[in-house]
């Protein structure tokens, strides 16, 4: 604890590092008072109380079931019908979006080939293309508060303005939701520049963690109620939690580290000697494919839910794929998460080109000769490490629905904490921001040590 103590000390006497945690810090205040800011035409007191109402009243469960789901990752903004309700997705839409056109596009390839000059370009049309989106998902989300989480003919109250009126409620309620993103865009690159850690993913996690709080407390009414299993359940949830938490960081953290022998040649007159390097290592990440995967399977899972929307029966076999704590849902959704992360690491993992810069760099994998068969060794090892890392990361994702499955959580909301991409993202952009941290402090150490050194000659 001592040793905590000081290295907090440490951090906080060191100016730079100071300024930039409280400029993150006061920036991620601004973003969760911005998504209690609600879009002007919508009365709070009847938003705050849809979820209930539909449970109530029989309602669309499925659509609130949706509503939890997307406003995860806006921290309760998107339920709120808040200003920064579309939050940074889009922005990270308009990302995957970008990159995958660059496997495709030569345009994009040569940018993303330039250093900072070609980086900046691309992160330009990122943005145009984040307007883009917000252009679509804008009034494809006021038409879902509209028609199906809060109907007007339901909740007329719900409506400072007419909805049906498209001068006063939609066109300046998509200009207000353009605007809360590009504002949330704004912020998170800030972060990034004068902040610490990056600061799109922390805007994703902070919206993550809004939403713990409340999901704990209700978890613990509910054990702790009479027909809950009282304190010792919630100590063993606990213990649980913690214990995958270590799993998922250690998922993010592996490696499989190919050893790579540098060569330096050196000339004496006619004659050249090969002089070895010192040994050092490519660093193969098991989870190279990071969240991704989980994502992209994630939108296609709406598919199957859309396709059984009209059956009638709840026993059957098909209807479950619209459940997400069913076993159908999550078989075929880990299914996806494997084929994806295969996918998604064959192609942000250039095997070819790292086998080129080796060579030409002077560098050689032991006994694998130059060239192609570096190559094909590197794409080997890569597709060894990636089966376990691709059924590790499906299990992580499925997590949530065997918790509820076998009975150790008694509320759909927390046992969302219990695994998939919440919980990866969270443990991913911590270890980032504290990696950054160690950093700041090593420098910093290293900087006063050299100080003192001189000060005493």
């Amino acid at each position: 604890m001592k040793g905590f103590i000081q290295t907090l000390k440490n951090i906080w006497s060191i100016k730079e590092l100071r300024d930039k945690i409280v400029f993150t810090f006061l920036l991620i205040l601004v973003y969760r008072l911005g998504t209690h800011v609600t879009l002007p035409a919508i009365n709070m007191v009847e938003v705050g109380n849809v979820l209930k109402a539909y449970e109530e009243n029989g309602g669309n469960k499925q659509a609130t079931g949706l509503l939890t789901l997307l406003s995860s990752f806006t921290g309760g903004a998107f339920s709120k019908a808040s200003i920064l309700a579309l939050g940074i997705m889009p922005y990270i839409s308009a990302s995957i979006v970008v990159q995958l056109m660059g496997l495709a596009i030569p345009y994009i390839q040569k940018l993303q080939k330039e250093g900072e000059s070609g980086r900046k370009t691309v992160n330009q049309i990122t943005r145009w293309l984040t307007i883009l989106i917000c252009l679509i998902q804008a009034p494809a989300y006021l038409t879902s508060i509209t028609q199906v989480f809060l109907p007007v003919d339901s909740f007329r109250s719900a409506y400072l303005v007419d909805p049906n009126n498209i001068l006063l409620f939609w066109i300046p309620s998509v200009f207000i939701l353009i605007s809360g993103t590009i504002f949330a865009m704004w912020m998170g690159e800030k972060i990034t520049d004068k902040g610490i850690g990056n600061g799109i993913s922390i805007l994703i996690m902070v919206g993550i963690l809004a939403g713990f709080p409340t999901a704990f407390v209700q978890e613990i009414g509910v054990q702790m109620g009479n027909t809950g299993k009282g304190l010792i359940m919630i100590f063993a949830e606990v213990i649980v939690w913690l214990f995958v938490i270590v799993l998922c960081i250690m998922l993010t953290v592996a490696v499989r580290k190919v050893p790579v022998q540098y060569v330096s040649r050196t000339k004496s007159g006619s004659l050249r000697s090969i002089t070895q390097a010192a040994r050092q290592y490519i660093p193969l990440k098991v989870n190279a494919a990071g969240v991704m995967p989980i994502i992209f399977a994630q939108a296609l899972m709406f598919i199957p839910g859309l396709l059984v929307r009209s059956e009638s029966t709840t026993n059957s076999f098909w209807a479950g794929f619209s459940q997400v704590f069913s076993w159908q849902y999550n078989l075929l959704f880990s299914i996806l998460i494997i084929v994806f992360t295969f996918f998604y690491t064959a192609i942000t993992i250039p095997v070819n080109q790292m086998a080129d810069d080796l060579k030409r760099n002077g560098g050689l994998i032991p006994k694998i000769k130059p060239g192609k068969e570096t190559a094909d060794y590197l794409d080997d090892v890569l597709s060894k490490i990636t089966l376990p890392g691709a059924i590790f990361l499906a299990l992580i994702a499925i997590l949530p629905a065997i918790v509820k499955i076998v009975g150790l959580t008694a509320t759909d909301q927390f046992a969302l904490f219990f695994g998939g991409t919440s919980l990866l993202i969270m443990v991913g952009v911590m270890l980032d921001t504290v990696q950054q941290i160690n950093t700041y402090l090593l420098n910093h150490h290293y900087d006063g040590l050299m100080q003192s050194r001189l000060s005493r000659s």
